[in-house]
């Protein structure tokens, strides 16, 4: 995929740091990012690999509620200026992360079901996929 210029990809710590607001001058740097982005003047990138680590992150280091951070993450992505390469992929796998009890890298693969045929050794995962090919 090109990206244009004006497009910036964020790393893993930059969403961390500000949903965490842990570290303050880190914070306040992602808290400008973002700001400029919420505003129209920046385009910022979320890659898939991202939004899982921020996820992975947020959940066994932080022990941060499922459905919690479903939301909050949803809520980045639906904001004006940010991007990713698919945000209705992403919603469903936040959804279905949110609800059931699989990895986020699972409902990310069974939230792709809706566009592409998905095959898993998982059953967990390959029946996730098939009820949700069906929609």
């Amino acid at each position: 995929m090109d990206f244009p210029r004006k497009m910036t990809i964020i790393d893993t710590n930059v969403v961390l740091r500000y949903l965490l607001r842990d570290h303050e001058e880190f914070y306040k740097e992602a808290e400008a990012l973002f700001d400029r982005a919420f505003s129209g003047k920046k385009k910022l990138f979320l890659l898939d690999t991202v939004i899982a680590e921020v996820v992975y992150v947020l959940s066994g280091l932080y022990k941060v509620k499922r459905q919690e951070i479903a939301q909050v993450l949803k809520e980045l992505l639906k904001a004006k200026g940010i991007n990713a390469v698919d945000k209705e992929v992403l919603f469903d796998a936040l959804e279905t992360f949110a609800k059931k009890n699989l990895d986020f890298v699972d409902c990310l693969i069974c939230a792709y079901a809706t566009k592409y045929q998905v095959i898993s050794f998982d059953k967990k995962v390959q029946k996730c996929a098939d009820e949700t090919s069906k929609k």
